[in-house]
């Protein structure tokens, strides 16, 4: 099972009145790695996989430690934890090699912007998103 790693730069307006990440940036942090995830590695080119849109259903946070600003980025590591016809739920780990700092997942639903409604996940999105199926959620 692979998992996705995304380099995610820290920027000064991320923290708050108390010097740390604030909460909701990390919400950010996960959007950045699950696009780099979803649609920058979509297999083939020229794919249409996962160019129709999604949409978020869930999001779920465990804050571990505090991240204060710094200028090395933070590693985000992405995988599926649960796929169904139509929606995958994608665990993260926000971490440097020592330290975890955000556990989270995301239920993301692929959906049809021209028709305006969910849609089912293709088959080769199917086949892209297995070589990262853990059903195992990290430990908390």
């Amino acid at each position: 099972m692979a998992r996705h790693l995304y380099s995610c730069p820290l920027r000064w307006s991320d923290m708050d009145a108390f010097g740390h990440v604030n909460n909701v940036v990390f919400l950010r942090y996960l959007e950045e790695a699950r696009i780099d995830f979803m649609f920058r590695l979509a297999p083939g080119d020229g794919s249409p996989s996962f160019s129709g849109g999604s949409v978020v259903a869930r999001h779920e946070i465990d804050y571990v430690r505090p991240l204060v600003h710094r200028h090395a980025p933070v590693t985000i590591e992405s995988w599926v934890t649960k796929m169904t016809a139509a929606s995958l739920t994608i665990a993260y780990e926000v971490k440097d090699p020592e330290q975890v700092y955000v556990r989270a997942s995301t239920v993301v639903v692929p959906y049809d912007l021209a028709e305006g409604r969910p849609r089912r996940i293709t088959a080769e999105e199917k086949l892209f998103l297995q070589e990262y199926l853990d059903q195992e959620p990290a430990v908390v």
